[in-house]
Parts: C-alpha cells; sequence; structure tokens
C-alpha cells in the first residue's frame, strides 16, 4: 500500500480500494479467488493484485491455493470488538418496535440447554395479559421459540430427552418426531405460532436472530393470551415477528441474506 500511496493515490482513496476488497468476503462466500475479487470491487487487475499482495503480507488477508480468505491477523484485531456486545441493548429497539406494531409483548430468548430464558421484554399495554418476565426459564419443547431453536440451532437437538419431555397441556409435543415436523415448518416459513402448549390459554409467535458469523443467537417472539389472539391472526402477525428477527439479526452485524430470502415470513 505504501507503493500505492507513493504512486500519488491518496490514503483515503487506497483505504477505500482495500475496503472494496475486503467487501469480497462474506459468510455465504469466505474464500474469493483473485478473479472474482478483481469482478467484484471493478478495479484494474494490476491495482487488484498489488493491494491483494500487500494485504496478505500485512496479515489482512491469507492465501490457500488461487483462494483467499480474511486473514488471523485482521481477525485478531477484530476480536477486541466483540468483546462486551451487548445483545440485549442492540435488540431493545428492535423489540419495542415490535410491541408498538402489534400491541402485544415482545420477548428476547436465549436457549441454555433444553431450556429457553427471557432475557428482554418490550410489555404490552393491554390490561388483559400474561406476563412475561427477564429471567424467566421455560422448557425447549414447549411453545414457538422453542421450535424456532431447534429449526435453526443443530446443538438443541442434543439438548432433549424424549424419555422426559413434560406433557404441560394436551397440546404439548411430546415426541422428537412432531417437534422435528414442527421444526421443519418454523425452518421453511421463517417464524411459527404456537397455542396453548405451555399454558392453555397463552399462545406465542417466534423467529429467529442470526449474529455476525450466521449463527442463531438468539429467538424474538410475541407472547400473549389467546382470547385475544388466536390462529387466525398468524397469517398477519406472523410476518410481522419474521420481519423483527431479520431487523434484529442486521442489528447485531449480520451480513448475509440467504437465510432469509428462503423464508416466506419475509417475502
Amino acid at each position: 500500500m505504501a507503493k500505492e500511496q507513493g504512486a500519488g493515490a491518496s490514503p483515503l482513496l487506497v483505504l477505500h480500494k482495500v475496503a472494496e476488497i475486503l467487501d469480497c468476503f462474506s459468510v455465504d462466500e469466505p474464500e474469493p479467488t483473485l478473479q472474482q475479487i478483481i469482478r467484484k470491487t471493478g478495479l484494474p487487475s494490476s491495482t487488484c493484485q498489488r493491494l491483494v499482495q500487500n494485504m496478505l503480507r500485512e496479515g489482512f488477508l491469507d492465501r490457500d491455493g488461487d483462494r483467499y480468505r480474511i486473514g488471523i491477523g485482521l481477525v485478531r484485531w477484530a476480536t477486541p470488538g466483540t468483546f462486551g456486545l451487548d445483545v440485549v441493548r442492540l435488540v431493545k429497539p428492535v423489540l419495542q418496535q415490535l410491541r408498538d406494531e402489534t400491541g402485544e409483548t415482545a420477548c428476547l430468548y436465549v436457549r441454555d440447554g433444553a431450556f429457553r430464558t427471557v432475557v428482554a421484554v418490550a410489555e404490552t399495554r393491554h390490561v388483559v395479559m400474561r406476563p412475561f418476565m427477564v429471567g424467566m426459564v421455560m422448557p425447549l419443547h414447549a411453545g414457538a421459540p422453542g421450535k424456532v431453536f431447534l429449526a435453526f440451532d443443530p446443538g438443541a437437538w442434543d439438548a432433549l430427552d424424549e424419555e422426559v419431555l413434560e406433557a404441560f397441556t394436551p397440546d404439548t409435543p411430546v415426541t422428537l418426531q412432531t417437534l422435528k415436523e414442527q421444526a421443519a415448518v418454523a425452518r421453511a416459513q421463517g417464524y411459527y405460532a404456537a397455542f396453548g402448549e405451555r399454558n392453555q390459554d397463552v399462545g406465542s409467535i417466534s423467529a429467529p436472530v442470526f449474529d455476525h458469523a450466521g449463527r442463531l443467537a438468539c429467538a424474538v417472539g410475541l407472547g400473549f393470551p389467546t382470547q385475544r389472539v388466536g390462529p387466525a391472526d398468524v397469517a398477519r402477525l406472523g410476518p410481522v415477528v419474521a420481519r423483527a428477527g431479520r431487523e434484529a439479526s442486521y442489528a447485531l452485524g449480520y451480513q448475509g441474506s440467504d437465510i432469509f430470502a428462503g423464508l416466506h415470513g419475509n417475502a
């Protein structure tokens, strides 16, 4: 890069070109070839090749054969930025917007083994409500958020034991086969709605939230009394929850589009 600057290029222009090269790397395409980088950036071949070689020397990039990937040096420099990343703080505005748009309580869940825990709440202003509080722990197999974890987090299945799946109501799924079918629905449409699985008079609709690496980070969703929201409301509310999941994912630094492109709830 020193040669580029010495030739009369401004430092800001060089940095812009470096940024264009780094933008060629994504979760979807982590190892592009030099020709792919040249095509994507639109830079002259000689300029692009010279910058890529400089970035290799500085540790910005690594090379494996004819393919390049983000270098360990750049990963090391970026690591401090991930410490203290406050998921709740970043997603809270999305929760509040979801609550205001739907009128129902919006919650954020994380998974811990075979359970899900509420880590943030934007409470409904309705007088008739079901209380959801930060710190509430609920089983993974009962309720919509659990189906999201089962659909998008492979590790969730390792925590389940079919022999101890408790039936809280007549509608609680208690077999792995039923859960697999429900997870498939959640995966296909980008959200899941459940009614009366944990409490007979409570329903929920949830969607996935992905982190900067494309992994499932948490689940966002609505909780409500079934006397106010029923199955007929899912077609209206499901896509709204799915959109909130997408916005929360972007707030966490998710850069991809392939996951959401296939979710019907985000169409």
